[in-house]
């Protein structure tokens, strides 16, 4: 939460797309579901928690400039500002945006070396969209699979 316990910006749409995690575009769970049902369509309790810590991660990493920043703080290790702006297609305020919003998100942290500070990848956060996404996946592993066993016994 930012100054006087407004949400921020990324913090607002990320509540609301953590609300339709496992929804369909009318809002009621996919079709065949129950609430407690693993799937596709409607995580389990602790899948919620776990998707949800990573809505503000995907959130923040959805922007071109913000993926970029973290690939390339990914590859070089901590930079300045200055560096990052280098070659940029936007002004340093901008990058400065950027950053702070990476670091709402937990991706990224400032550092200081001497009168310098520079920004640092924080690996945790990347690890854990890492799970996040290998865990959708194989959900959606397991329903098609699903669905290709529904599929050949009515072939046959």
């Amino acid at each position: 939460m930012s100054v006087k316990g407004r949400k921020t910006k990324l913090e607002s749409h990320a509540a609301g797309g953590a609300r339709e995690v496992g929804r369909s575009a009318a809002g009621t769970l996919a079709p065949g579901r129950g609430p407690g049902d693993s799937g596709v369509g409607a995580p389990r309790d602790g899948d919620m928690a776990q998707l949800r810590n990573s809505v503000l991660v995907f959130a923040a990493l959805g922007d071109k400039t913000r993926l970029d920043l973290v690939t390339r703080l990914c590859s070089d290790g901590p930079l300045s500002i200055t560096r990052l702006s280098a070659g940029a297609e936007v002004t340093r305020q901008a990058i400065t945006k950027h950053l702070n919003t990476l670091a709402e998100a937990g991706l990224v942290q400032d550092i200081w070396a001497g009168r310098e500070r520079l920004w640092q990848v924080e690996p945790r956060r990347l690890d854990e969209a890492r799970r996040c996404l290998e865990q959708i996946s194989g959900q959606w592993d397991e329903a098609l699979a699903r669905l290709k066993s529904v599929v050949e016994r009515e072939e046959h």
